[in-house]
């Protein structure tokens, strides 16, 4: 998924500074994955979804 990579790397240290969401997004849009900014945020603050649940206790049970 998308917003785990972009979690993945945007506390990342290149060349002295870390590398934070925005560029994070050019860089993909330059690799053909459309996600702005503002979409990523959006996602991190949205609620997990039912099915989200769901699946996390399934996966105990599993």
């Amino acid at each position: 998924m998308v917003i785990d990579y972009i979690d993945g790397q945007r506390e990342r240290v290149v060349e002295g500074k870390k590398l934070g969401v925005e560029p994070i997004c050019a860089a993909l849009k330059d690799a053909g994955v459309q996600i702005a900014p503002r979409t990523y945020w959006a996602a991190k603050k949205r609620a997990p979804s039912k099915r989200l649940l769901r699946d996390a206790e399934l996966l105990t049970e599993i």
